[in-house]
């Protein structure tokens, strides 16, 4: 099978102390792994603040490019990508949607924009159509956010107004970085349910990057867990956050998932979709 992303050793480090120090800091550390082209999953990046996960995330997503190591997209490094071809096939989503749309700045135009530039849209009509196919994706539709401001919506209706709009490019990777972390916790779970949908529905891939063990535990199929830039666990998502060998795995796991708060996590909010590949009956 082919491979739809590959990180091989992919690292990057920073100057400290200022433009011409010698001081290196390496934020990210040799990190290597393979999404398979036709075979969706959600792929989960862990780690606490500082710990790289983001500064993975912008080197995925072709923001910063690697100080060594590559990043291949279908093949093809994503530094070799002219950037709207790279965008129509990778897309993401922040982690505040508030700071990703400009408040003086209505919805629709952004997904319109979207549909234009990265979804093949020849005209307002087809992008109209394209805006509303993806909102209802989401459990929104074009009615209801066309003529919006972002301050006019909740902060969960506004998350799902970005996910939406990357479904408007109609891409093959969603790279979703910290998606829930701003959202209220009673709406946490509907944008996570979403993205499982989104797996099932659309054969879409999506990496997952948190802090959060109880919503990677519940939605990812394969995750790494990060610490100081470096991978110290990777696997099946279950057999690792279940039995974590590395010490702090086991540490991260025993102050956020305790052994009886997965299973009550899950009956509190079940899948609406059916059972998923990394899902326990």
């Amino acid at each position: 099978m082919s491979a739809l992303l590959e990180l091989d050793k992919v690292s990057k480090s920073f100057s400290r102390g200022g433009l011409f120090s010698s001081r290196r800091v390496d934020a990210v550390k040799e990190v290597s792994f393979t999404l398979d082209d036709g075979r969706p999953e959600i792929f989960t990046v862990i780690g606490e603040s500082g710990s790289g996960k983001s500064t993975l995330a912008r080197m995925i997503l072709g923001i910063n490019a690697a100080s060594s190591g590559q990043v291949r997209l279908a093949g093809r490094d994503v530094a070799s990508y002219e950037r709207r071809a790279f965008m129509a096939q990778v897309q993401p989503i922040f982690q505040n949607p508030f700071e990703a749309f400009n408040p003086l700045k209505r919805l629709d135009r952004y997904l319109f924009m979207t549909a234009e530039r990265f979804g093949g849209a020849a005209d307002r009509a087809a992008a109209e159509e394209l805006a509303d196919g993806a909102l209802r994706q989401v459990g929104l539709s074009l009615a209801e956010v066309s003529g919006r401001f972002p301050h006019e919506l909740s902060g969960g209706q506004l998350q799902r107004v970005a996910v939406a709009r990357a479904l408007v490019a109609r891409p093959r990777l969603i790279v979703a970085d910290e998606p829930v972390s701003m959202v209220d916790a009673s709406l946490r779970m509907s944008i996570v349910n979403l993205f499982g949908r989104l797996r099932d529905e659309l054969g879409l891939s999506i990496i997952y990057i948190t802090h959060d063990l109880a919503t990677a535990y519940y939605i990812s199929d394969r995750l790494i867990i990060m610490q100081k830039g470096m991978v110290v666990e990777a696997g099946p998502a279950r057999a690792v956050l279940s039995a974590p060998s590395h010490p702090y795995s086991r540490q991260l796991r025993d102050a956020v998932l305790t052994p009886d708060s997965a299973g009550a996590f899950r009956a509190r909010h079940p899948l609406k979709a059916a059972a998923t590949p990394g899902a326990t009956p």
